[in-house]
């Protein structure tokens, strides 16, 4: 993915920091079952054609109550305390995508479309960073629940960067992405091509 896409304008933008190893970051995994939202269909996973996901780190693991929580202060119309609850997360779990996206999305509520990109373009980095390292496993379905995050972010990305003009790295951010899951459940392939783009 080009350079300017993942650079966040958060304050994180710098490389992420290692605590406690690498175990304790984001990594990839072979998926043990399917379980999709409704309407997404996902293949059953054998050893002869294997699925991943994402692990994520235990920190973002052990805050999935604190994420409910956000959730309900958005709903309560509290998006000022959501905020600073999110980046407190974040100050504690640099890798939590989740917290990543929700920041993003709250930017882009607020029409910051410079913070939604940074935040956006931090979870598909890091996300991307981690397959990188893995050898950029196949496939790895949107659907799985360790992966929404990761798609959701990129879909929010693409977005951004359309919003911003820049058509050819949200084309390029497009095709990177959804080579990870070619069925495209969220649409960020039509997305880049409807808006301008060339996925």
């Amino acid at each position: 993915m080009p350079d300017d896409a993942g650079h966040g304008d958060s304050g994180r933008a710098g490389k992420r920091p290692r605590r406690g190893g690498p175990r304790d970051g984001l990594r990839v995994a072979r998926a043990t079952g399917a379980v999709a939202a409704a309407g997404e269909p996902v293949a059953i996973p054998t050893p002869a054609a294997p699925q991943w996901e994402f692990v994520h780190p235990r920190c973002a693991r052990r805050r999935q109550e604190d994420m409910e929580e956000v959730e309900a202060m958005l709903e309560a119309g509290e998006a000022e305390v959501a905020r600073e609850e999110l980046v407190w997360l974040l100050s504690e779990c640099p890798d939590f995508l989740a917290a990543h996206v929700a920041l993003g999305s709250l930017a882009l509520e607020d029409d910051d479309l410079r913070l939604a990109r940074g935040h956006f373009g931090r979870a598909v980095q890091i996300g991307l960073e981690t397959l990188a390292a893995a050898g950029d496993p196949r496939p790895l379905p949107a659907g799985l629940p360790g992966n929404r995050s990761f798609f959701e972010a990129a879909k929010g990305l693409v977005h951004v960067l359309l919003e911003t003009g820049k058509r050819d790295v949200a084309a390029a951010t497009a095709r990177r992405v959804v080579a990870f899951d070619t069925a495209d459940p969220l649409g960020i392939g039509r997305l880049a091509a409807e808006r301008g783009g060339r996925p």
